[in-house]
C-alpha cells in the first residue's frame, strides 16, 4: 500500500465486521463499534462492490436473490474474506482476555488497522497499556472517525507509526513506553500475506527479541497451496485477485507442516496451528447461515520461548 493512503482491504475488514453486527445472528464476533469507521457513502460504495463480486462469482447465485439485502447476505456469507476477518478476530480476543485473566499487562496490536478493541472492550482495557502499531495514514482515519463518533483517545493506548517492510519492530517499540521486560500478548491480523517470507520472519524475530519469555503471538496466514493456481480454491483465488485489484496483493503463504520449524528458527514457540477445519470446528459449525471457514487460511498461537 502507498506510505500516505488509508489501507483499502483496512477499511473492507471495518465493512466486514460492521455488516456482521447489524445482520447476523448469532455473531462470530461483535464490533458494533465498526460502523463508526465508514460513512454512509463509503457503505454504499462498499455494497456495491460487494454485489459486483457476487455477480461475478456466482451469477447464478445472484440472479436467484430476490432483492439487494439478500444478495448482499449470500454474498457475505459464501465469499473467502469474511470468516477470516471475523474468526481470527475471535480467536485473538478469546486468547487476549486468557492472557489479562494470567496477569499480563501490555497488548501490541500489530497492524492494527480499522480495530477497535481499545474503544470497545472497556474491561480488558482497564487492565492494559494497547501499543497500536500502524501506517500513520490509517491510523490517523480510524482515529478522526472515531472522534467524530464521540469516542476520545483512551489514555492506555498508544499509537506508534511504522512500515513492517521498512522498519524493525524493536525500534519502533522503542519509541514508546513499552517495557521489553513484561510479559505481552501480540495479535498481528491480516498482514502476513502481503509482506515477503523474509519480512515476515524478521517479524516474528522481533517479536522473540523484544518480547519476554512467556510472551505470545496470535497471527493468521494462508498456506502456500493457495499460491498455486492448480490447488487454491476458486473462492480464496478470487479474493486475491481483488486485493490485486485495489493495489494490495497477497505474495506470502506459509507450509503449515514446516511453521514450527520456521518459528523456531526465529525464537518461537508454535503452540496451536488451527487449520480450516479446525477453525469450522470452532467458529462455524453448526451455523444455519452460509459462513464457513476459508479454505487455505490458518490462525496461529506461538509464544517465546
Amino acid at each position: 500500500m502507498e506510505p500516505n493512503k488509508v489501507s483499502l482491504t483496512a477499511m473492507g475488514t471495518a465493512f466486514m465486521r460492521a455488516y456482521h453486527a447489524a445482520h447476523d445472528r448469532p455473531k462470530i464476533f461483535d464490533d458494533s463499534l465498526a460502523q463508526h469507521l465508514i460513512t454512509e457513502e463509503e457503505r454504499q460504495a462498499s455494497e456495491e462492490r460487494h454485489l459486483r463480486a457476487l455477480h461475478l462469482f456466482d451469477p447464478e447465485r445472484a440472479a436467484a436473490c430476490p432483492d439487494r439485502a439478500s444478495a448482499l447476505a449470500g454474498w457475505m456469507q459464501s465469499a473467502a474474506a469474511p470468516p477470516i476477518v471475523l474468526g481470527r478476530a475471535k480467536y485473538a480476543e478469546d486468547f487476549l482476555e486468557q492472557a489479562v485473566s494470567q496477569g499480563v499487562k501490555q497488548y501490541v496490536i500489530l497492524g492494527a488497522g480499522m480495530d477497535t478493541f481499545a474503544w470497545r472492550r472497556p474491561d480488558l482495557l482497564a487492565q492494559l497499556h494497547v501499543f497500536e502499531v500502524d501506517h500513520p495514514a490509517t491510523q490517523a482515519h480510524k482515529r478522526q472517525r472515531l472522534m467524530e463518533a464521540g469516542r476520545g483517545h483512551p489514555p492506555q493506548v498508544q499509537f506508534i507509526e511504522a512500515d513492517f517492510s521498512q522498519e524493525n519492530l524493536a525500534a519502533a517499540l522503542r519509541r514508546s513506553a513499552y517495557d521489553p521486560q513484561a510479559p505481552t500478548f501480540f495479535s498481528w491480523l491480516g498482514v502476513s500475506y502481503y509482506l515477503t517470507r523474509e519480512a515476515v520472519l524478521a517479524l516474528w524475530r522481533a517479536i522473540g527479541e523484544v518480547g519476554a519469555a512467556g510472551s505470545s503471538v496470535i497471527f493468521d496466514y494462508l498456506d502456500t497451496d493457495a499460491f498455486v493456481p492448480e490447488k487454491a480454491s476458486r473462492r480464496v483465488q478470487f479474493m486475491m485477485e481483488i486485493v490485486r485489484r485495489v493495489g494490495e496483493p497477497m505474495i506470502t503463504g506459509f507450509d503449515p507442516s514446516a511453521l514450527a520449524a520456521d518459528m523456531a528458527g526465529v525464537g518461537l514457540r508454535l503452540e496451536e496451528n488451527l487449520s480450516p477445519e479446525d477453525i469450522q470446528g470452532r467458529f462455524f459449525e453448526g451455523r444455519a447461515d452460509g459462513y464457513r471457514a476459508t479454505e487455505h487460511a490458518y490462525f496461529a498461537l506461538a509464544v517465546v520461548a
